[in-house]
């Protein structure tokens, strides 16, 4: 089995990359860009994201029109768990 494959086993491959994503992230990321980055649609990374912040993982920041999307620092560890998971395999 593949080391995705086996990732894929334990998480939900879009959410966890989501996460992991935005940690790694250089700089402003919002909805629109974090779907392009996990070939996945808007509205299916906007359903997780809302989960998320309910979870206490994320916090969208108004800019304007514009979401700009944050790490709270329990999002930041899972994130950086999920990374080291995902190299371990």
């Amino acid at each position: 089995m593949k080391n995705k494959e086996i990732f894929n086993v334990f998480f939900r491959e879009k959410p966890a990359m989501m996460l992991v994503n935005l940690k790694n992230a250089k700089g402003e990321i919002y909805a629109s860009s974090l779907a392009k980055h996990i070939d996945c649609t808007y509205s299916h990374v906007v359903k997780i994201l809302q989960q998320m912040e309910s979870a206490g993982l994320i916090n969208f920041d108004k800019q304007g029109r514009l979401k700009l999307l944050t790490l709270t620092k329990k999002g930041a560890e899972v994130a950086e768990n999920i990374d080291n998971i995902r190299t371990m395999l």
